[in-house]
Formats: structure tokens, C-alpha cells, sequence
């Protein structure tokens, strides 16, 4: 029976992505079926617009505070106003590591099912039109009866 392993990604910050994107794109290379349910801040990793239309005044505020893309998400320590971030891209730069963006392509490319939490949407204010294509909207039943099936179950 094929190894399954799941991640319920409730972080919005760059390294914990980077970890979550990496343990994913290498449980693929190894034949595994991996899915990332996202919840609440995770959410931001795959959101793709930020669309106005139809929020309320607290979903407009909070969309235009929230990072814009998933390149802007902050570091979730050592972030000194954006300083430590990029050192630490600048890092990956120079050896050649690929930025969170293309880890993010590379799970998509390989098959990674992404999830948003349906809750974590609505009270965000996300609609499914601003997150990726690739993204279903699940209830937090069927992320769990999705995980019971786990051999690995991750919370990043």
C-alpha cells in the first residue's frame, strides 16, 4: 500500500512554508501522496489575488495588510523588518536554492493536493476565486478523515 503523509500548514511565515513545500516535493520524489490542508495563515501561501469585490470592511483592511504574494511572506523569526528575510534569500540565492515560489510550482507539478480550510476562508474573508486553481475547499471532517489515512501527519 502506497505511504501517504499530511500536512496541515496553519503558518503564514517564509520558512515554515519553505519546510512544509520541502518535506512535500520530497515525499513526492519518493512515491508518496502527500496533501497540505491550509488554515487560517497557511492560507496566504496560496492565495493569488486580492480581490475587493463583495468584502466587508474588515476583509478589505485585512487584504491590504496581509503579504500580497508568497515571496512577501516574513520569517518567522529574526525577521527585523524585513532585514533578516532577505539575508536569508539572498542566502539561498548564492547556493542556488529555489525560491519558495518554485517549491510551491514544483508541488503543484508533482501532484501535492492542496486544501483550504472552508472555515478559515470564510472567516479570512478568501474567496475560491483568489486562491490558486489547484486548491479545493474542504470542511475540517474531510481534512480529517483525509489525515486518519496518514502514516505522517505534520502541523507546520
Amino acid at each position: 500500500m502506497k505511504k501517504k503523509m499530511n500536512i496541515l500548514m496553519f503558518s503564514g511565515e517564509y520558512d515554515k512554508a519553505l519546510a512544509a513545500l520541502i518535506l512535500a516535493n520530497s515525499a513526492k520524489m519518493i512515491n508518496m501522496d502527500v496533501t497540505i490542508f491550509f488554515a487560517f495563515w497557511g492560507l496566504l501561501l496560496v492565495k493569488e489575488s486580492n480581490s475587493m469585490e463583495d468584502k466587508t470592511t474588515y476583509e478589505k483592511m485585512f487584504a491590504n495588510m496581509a503579504p500580497k504574494h508568497i515571496e512577501e511572506l516574513p520569517l518567522s523569526k529574526m525577521n527585523f523588518a524585513g532585514i533578516g528575510k532577505k539575508m536569508l534569500t539572498e542566502m539561498m540565492e548564492e547556493s542556488d536554492t529555489p525560491k519558495l515560489k518554485d517549491f510551491l510550482m514544483g508541488a503543484i507539478n508533482k501532484g501535492v493536493e492542496f486544501k483550504a480550510c472552508k472555515l478559515s476562508c470564510e472567516v479570512m474573508g478568501f474567496k475560491e476565486e483568489e486562491l490558486l486553481k489547484e486548491v479545493k475547499i474542504v470542511t475540517a471532517k474531510e481534512y480529517l478523515v483525509d489525515a486518519m489515512d496518514s502514516n505522517i501527519q505534520l502541523f507546520i
